[in-house]
């Protein structure tokens, strides 16, 4: 794994990340984005393990909903056909315009 690809990796899933079991995902799975979203449904899988309120009257009250649907969020935009590729994916050929022109037609307004 290159260290564009550990960046973008890091910048996804956040830096307290395991750097080692980073890369044996990597090496086991072949692509960012598919190491990227087996992380986070790990991670999802442990929330939803846990009971999602604790609360104890007039102390203390501890809600992880908000993280879990923060997770299917994330989860959904790197599932996503539009997503914008990983450093270690090939860029959509179609969508690059640098080598396209467009043609803007000029129409004279008549003068008064």
């Amino acid at each position: 794994m290159d260290d564009a690809t550990r960046s973008w990796l890091l910048a996804q899933l956040g830096t307290a990340t395991n750097l080692a079991d980073l890369d044996a995902r990597y090496t086991r799975l072949g692509r960012a984005r598919a190491v990227a979203i087996e992380i986070l449904n790990q991670r999802k899988a442990d929330l939803i393990a846990q009971p999602s309120v604790i609360g104890v009257s007039a102390v203390v009250n501890i809600n992880t909903t908000a993280n879990i649907a923060a997770l299917e969020r994330q989860i959904a935009l790197l599932e996503a056909d539009d997503a914008p590729p990983a450093p270690d994916e090939p860029a959509d050929p179609s969508s690059d315009t640098s080598d396209t022109f467009g043609v803007i037609r000029l129409i004279e307004r008549p003068r008064r």
